[in-house]
């Protein structure tokens, strides 16, 4: 007989492993059931974890007390940080992942966690009082009641893979579709409907010229992702490779669009328009006579390449004949061929930003079912789910990150107050206060709200407060110690900066265009020193020189967001009648209602809500 768990997580993708390690760690009781226990946090598309934004989401997740980061320093094979040619707000790690260690690698960590049981079966209905969730069945005609439950199914609900003509049942590759959830749910009112993703052919390494392809190895001096002691970064790296389509693989792929699922009807489900296939890239780039792809290691120690770029449902002979027309590929024997897939998810305005239902009480959803794409916008809901489940059952405040906290705010900020039409992706461009949210302040941002929750252990605390110290101290002594024409004037030419006619503070000459902080170390002996004598990391000389090129910057953004919070302050009743407001559009108040905003902030972000119908609110107030 199972016993009554505090939070029950269903699916052991990116979100349900985040979920039931968070809820875990927090002192709950905590069953996580999977269907395949061989696939606990499956790379089921890309071998890779960060990249634009989503490297953000990643350091976030670590500083919160998350697992992905670390799971990937351990798994990583290569290492990049993107946009280095950009600001530092641009600036997103990424990291090739060995996908089978990496699986392995969170299996062990869960297998090991205290208060957390694993139990691999198929859940099918859940079990509903009084509108509350109160536990979950299975296809084995188990029962298991629980406080909480949190819904991680991914692609697995009623999905539906495509190949040309052929349709196979099925979450992914080899694996069953989930029944039964949805339509439970939908009768009960909660809004379902279908989007659709893909992935390419998978091919053997021993079948590419790689002489042919254009090589791309990792970072010289590669950087890690978790801000613990825990990993290291990557010693040996494995390189990605870089081909291209041209007319003739797209004439053949043409070939195949009368017997494709995406343009005949057959899939209704919408796609990623910033991931899309190969044959939607030939559609909406008529114009374009080659296409970009990389051919990505799927580990240490297999053959097999992930081609991403090549994302396809045609058939596979389609995809094959095309991909044997590739420069390097021409004798490219295949793994496996790509597909689609269509899935059921939610729209993400039923939830609050607790990320728990409107409908049903102590129901969480989190991950792809509330229209995402990505392992790293999935295991980030997937924390805040966890944490807010552990939180309710304990009736105490929720973890609700603001916009200006993080890229993880940003993500369900939008989820929960604009909905999707189209899988949901992070990008920089989302995130309105980009240089407050860099990938190396997570920690400072971050540890504070993770001390408050215990989420991270005291000594963890104590580095991380012993290096902004350490920061700080630096900084202090860059702008009260000085540096003479005689030792800086020839570099300053060099880099065609105005020489020094005297003494002028470091900190001074740092913030100029082109000076960079390694370079001055290198020259100044009394700052070399200083380095040496106080053991400042490289980690610390970058973030000290972010800093200090983009202070002024950092200082507006903190005003302009302070501004912003101030709206997030002013809280707006559950149970406001909105089609009272004469003064409000109809349209306002259709999505006021549907949405019902917490706050003027949010209400602000609303589509179809003006600034004008924002004052009548604040009016109302007696703002």
């Amino acid at each position: 007989m199972f016993q009554k768990y505090d939070v029950i997580v269903v699916g052991a993708g990116h979100a349900g492993c985040e979920a039931a390690y968070l809820s875990a760690k927090m002192g709950k009781q905590t069953l996580l059931i999977t269907m395949d226990m061989t696939k606990m946090a499956q790379m089921s598309c890309n071998p890779a974890i960060g990249g634009i934004a989503k490297g953000q989401i990643v350091r976030e997740i670590d500083a919160l007390g998350g697992y992905m980061a670390i799971a990937t320093d351990k798994a990583t094979i290569q290492f990049r940080m993107l946009n280095k040619s950009k600001g530092p707000a641009m600036w997103s790690p990424r990291a090739q992942c060995d996908r089978m260690l990496y699986s392995e690698t969170w299996r062990t960590k869960l297998e090991n966690t205290n208060n957390l049981d694993l139990l691999q079966d198929t859940v099918n209905e859940l079990i509903i009082d009084q509108n509350t969730v109160i536990g979950i069945k299975t296809i084995m005609g188990i029962d298991i009641l629980s406080k909480t439950v949190i819904l991680t199914n991914g692609t697995f609900l009623n999905g539906l893979m495509h190949v040309g003509s052929t349709q196979i049942e099925g979450g992914r590759a080899a694996d069953s579709s989930s029944f039964g959830i949805s339509d439970q749910l939908k009768k009960i009112g909660f809004t379902v409907d279908k989007l659709k993703t893909g992935t390419p052919a998978r091919i053997d390494g021993r079948t590419i010229n790689f002489s042919e392809l254009t090589e791309q190895k990792g970072d010289d001096i590669p950087e890690k992702f978790s801000f613990s002691e825990e990993t290291t970064a990557v010693k040996k790296q494995r390189s990605c490779y870089i081909t291209f389509t041209d007319k003739e693989v797209h004439n053949i792929l043409k070939g195949g669009f009368k017997f494709s699922p995406l343009f005949n009807g057959v899939i209704k489900g919408i796609g990623p328009r910033y991931c899309p296939s190969i044959e939607d890239k030939l559609k909406t780039f008529a114009d374009k006579d080659n296409h970009q792809l990389f051919l990505e290691p799927e580990g240490i120690n297999t053959n097999e390449y992930y081609i991403n770029g090549f994302s396809s449902s045609l058939p596979w002979q389609v995809q094959y004949e095309a991909l044997r027309k590739i420069k390097g590929l021409e004798n490219v024997k295949i793994f496996r061929p790509g597909y689609a897939i269509e899935y059921d998810y939610f729209d993400p305005t039923q939830l609050k930003h607790t990320l728990e239902t409107k409908l049903i009480k102590n129901l969480f959803f989190a991950g792809q079912i509330n229209g995402t794409t990505g392992y790293e916008e999935a295991a980030a809901q997937g924390l805040i789910a966890g944490i807010n489940a552990a939180l309710v059952i304990d009736k105490k405040s929720p973890l609700i990150l603001e916009r200006f906290d993080s890229y993880i705010g940003v993500l369900i900020d939008d989820l929960v107050t604009k909905g999707v039409d189209e899988p949901y992706r992070m990008f920089t461009s989302r995130a309105e206060y980009r240089i407050l949210l860099r990938q190396d302040n997570a920690d400072k941002r971050l540890y504070p709200i993770a001390k408050k929750y215990n989420l991270i252990s005291d000594e963890l605390y104590t580095i991380f407060e012993n290096k902004y110290k350490t920061i700080d101290d630096f900084i202090n002594f860059l702008k009260t110690t000085s540096i003479t024409p005689l030792i800086i004037n020839d570099y300053l030419i060099e880099k065609e900066s105005k020489p020094l006619s005297q003494k002028m503070k470091i900190y001074d000459v740092l913030v100029r265009p082109n000076i960079n902080l390694i370079d001055l170390i290198a020259k100044d002996k009394i700052l070399s020193k200083y380095v040496e004598t106080n053991n400042i990391s490289n980690e610390i000389i970058e973030s000290t020189e972010i800093f200090a090129k983009y202070e002024g910057y950092i200082i507006r953004e903190k005003q302009m967001a302070e501004k912003v919070k101030r709206l997030e302050e002013i809280k707006i009743p559950d149970n406001i009648d909105y089609f009272s407001f004469n003064n409000i559009t109809i349209e306002a108040r259709y999505k006021l209602n549907k949405i019902k905003p917490v706050n003027i902030g949010q209400a602000s972000r609303i589509p179809g809500v003006s600034p004008s119908d924002i004052n009548v609110l604040l009016i109302s107030f007696g703002r």
